[in-house]
């Protein structure tokens, strides 16, 4: 039998057709816009993201039997509003993941609301990427459109609704809302009612693995597949992409190095941060997982290199950093370029070179946007440590992990080993794991994982490094509460 995976992400869409023993058979990607309204805001539009499926999926089938294709899952880019009409038309664009224009309704939830009852209503407090925050603005600011909303979903959630009829998210997704009680696994009435919105307009709730439905026969016909193909509600593209490392149960740990930065961190009970810094949201196995994410990890090197330095040869500029430089480079770098979130919740925070001198090369300032992403990721690390979890070693993905280099640089700056796993295809793959599991290949995705996951190489830290990285870290740490009062005044 095959499987699809889906991977919903913020410039594309990338479908994966997989075997049943975990061969990436083909894959295709489909790019489509990203809008910029104003400084700080992220739209899109969720007719794109179907059209990506619709074209996309044939061609992935070219070549191979589609009668074979039992079952489809999605991992997707999370926090994204989408808003249905009575009609389950879309209203307005999309407001994204790295939007930033909620932060008054962010500090109305933290600071009127207050941060101990959002925790004992959600485990977690308000970012500004959320999507109640999303709610608030939409009814102070666009009341007619608020108003005419029947249905509010994710954006996986929206392509499980057009392949399916059936308005259905899972717990890894709706976490990220802040509407879900992460602990007992149901939308928190106390949330609903501050958002002005009802349990009713509200997705139907499913573990990741679930099947929501098979495909409505103009979905099956447009695709070129059966009618009988099941969809399984799938999982936030974190939670997604940690199933396709393997990262489940208790203890798991995996860096994902995209656009944004995440640990991820997997536990069979629930648990939550008693300071709010890290996210205490559900995972795609059934369990928990602890979650530190920053708006910026390789996608500050794509800034730097492609944008500043006029390059997409990133191996090439990396090739002056040699050995002996690391862990003393006098220059650092701040990588909020869009703000923070874990574990700072900063929307006003920006990047910053600090520590420039006469001598500072172009090579010394590529290496500290380098490790001013470990540094931030460290800062993550440090808070799971410090709530008593334990990290030995890593998991390692996602396009930056593709360095050598900021593979070592990240080894070091933790202080662990990291691994490389040998299917590396991020949420899709982990999507079709799940697919598996909704049809019967596995008996859970605990299963699926041991029997598909496989680690390819492991890049292990060196101590005299690792000590040297300890005393940058060390350094790097006094820089953001230094500049804090001021990035404010830079608006």
């Amino acid at each position: 039998m095959l499987y699809i995976g889906i991977d919903l992400g913020t410039s594309a869409c990338k479908l994966l057709l997989v075997d049943k023993g975990g061969a990436v058979l083909n894959e295709v990607t489909k790019e489509y816009p990203l809008s910029f309204p104003r400084p700080g805001w992220s739209e899109q539009a969720p007719e794109d993201w179907w059209r990506a499926v619709l074209e996309g999926v044939p061609e992935l089938l070219a070549g191979f039997g589609a009668a074979q294709v039992a079952g489809i899952g999605a991992g997707g880019q999370m926090h994204g509003l989408v808003a249905l009409d009575e009609d389950d038309n879309v209203i307005r664009p999309a407001i994204l993941w790295n939007d930033g224009r909620t932060a008054k309704e962010v500090d109305y939830l933290n600071e009127t609301v207050g941060q101990d009852k959002l925790s004992r209503y959600t485990a977690n407090i308000a970012f500004a990427g959320f999507t109640a925050p999303k709610l608030l603005w939409m009814r102070e600011h666009e009341p007619d459109l608020f108003s005419r909303i029947r249905r509010i979903m994710l954006p996986k959630d929206y392509i499980n609704y057009k392949l399916t009829g059936v308005h259905c998210t899972d717990y890894s997704d709706a976490s990220g809302t802040l509407l879900l009680d992460v602990e007992h696994k149901c939308w928190s009435k106390e949330m609903c009612d501050i958002c002005g919105v009802t349990e009713e307009q509200l997705p139907t709730l499913y573990e990741s693995w679930e099947v929501v439905g098979g495909l409505k026969p103009d979905a099956a016909k447009a695709l070129g597949l059966s009618p009988a193909v099941k969809v399984c509600a799938g999982a936030g593209d974190n939670a997604a992409a940690a199933v396709g490392t393997g990262t489940v149960g208790a203890g798991g740990c995996n860096i994902s190095l995209g656009t944004s930065g995440t640990i991820f961190i997997s536990s069979d009970k629930f648990g939550v941060d008693p300071n709010d810094a890290l996210h205490a949201f559900a995972h795609a196995d059934g369990g928990w997982h602890l979650m530190g994410c920053m708006l910026s990890a390789a996608s500050c090197n794509q800034w730097w290199c492609g944008d500043i330095l006029g390059t997409r040869d990133y191996p090439a500029e990396q090739t002056a950093i040699t050995s002996d430089k690391l862990g003393r480079n006098p220059v650092f770098f701040l990588p909020y370029l869009m703000g923070e979130r874990s574990p700072i919740n900063d929307t006003d925070a920006r990047g910053a070179f600090v520590g420039m001198s006469m001598d500072t090369t172009r090579a010394g300032l590529t290496q500290a946007v380098l490790e001013g992403v470990a540094f931030a990721i460290r800062d993550s690390f440090e808070v799971a440590k410090r709530l008593g979890v334990s990290i030995p070693r890593s998991m390692i993905c996602g396009g930056g992990a593709r360095s050598p280099l900021w593979r070592t640089v990240f080894s070091n700056v933790l202080g662990i080993p990291l691994d490389l796993p040998q299917t590396e295809q991020g949420p899709g793959y982990g999507g079709a794991m799940l697919a598996m599991v909704d049809c019967g290949a596995f008996e859970s995705v605990q299963a699926a994982c041991g029997a598909l996951v496989r680690v390819a190489g492991t890049v292990e830290p060196d101590g005299e490094l690792t000590a040297r990285y300890d005393e940058q870290y060390r350094k790097f740490r006094a820089i953001y509460p230094a500049l804090k009062n001021v990035f404010p005044i830079l608006k």
